[in-house]
């Protein structure tokens, strides 16, 4: 693994832990040139998912937009980068398990809607308000007033 500092690729592991029921191996290691130390993170390859985008075109899945969409609704809210790793986890295996290696814009789209209004009211609203591409202030006030029925 390249050192982040020096960018030698000499290195050692220093302590591994399983992570996420042993979805992912966490790997604490140390730079032999420099003494840099890093974290690194080993998981499953999920490489048969595919989005199906609006206008009908696909592109490979990545777990990383989920992440990126749930920590920008989620910008300067009470909620830890651990608890959005988690979320960004859970929605991922949930379209796996439901969906046939092809999933649509508008799943992931509502499985993150689903977890943020699990989360956090404001993130959620802060989300549907982007997703949902709200016109108007009425649009707004009526997804807010959905929260509590």
């Amino acid at each position: 693994m390249k050192c982040v500092r020096c960018n030698s690729i000499d290195d050692r592991v220093i302590d591994s832990r399983p992570l996420k029921d042993g979805a992912v191996i966490r790997r604490r290691r140390e730079c032999l040139a420099c003494g840099y130390r890093f974290t690194t993170y080993e998981e499953i390859e999920r490489e048969d998912l595919r989005v199906i985008k609006r206008d009908g075109r696909y592109e490979m899945f990545e777990r990383k937009k989920i992440l990126t969409g749930l920590m920008k609704a989620c910008e300067k809210r009470p909620i830890n980068r651990e608890t959005l790793e988690s979320t960004a986890d859970q929605i991922t295996d949930e379209l796996e398990k439901h969906l046939n290696g092809e999933i649509p814009t508008t799943e992931i789209g509502e499985a993150i809607m689903r977890a943020l209004r699990r989360l956090d009211e404001v993130a959620y609203v802060r989300f549907a308000s982007v997703y949902r591409k709200f016109k108007d202030i009425n649009e707004f006030v009526e997804e807010v007033q959905n929260l509590h029925p």
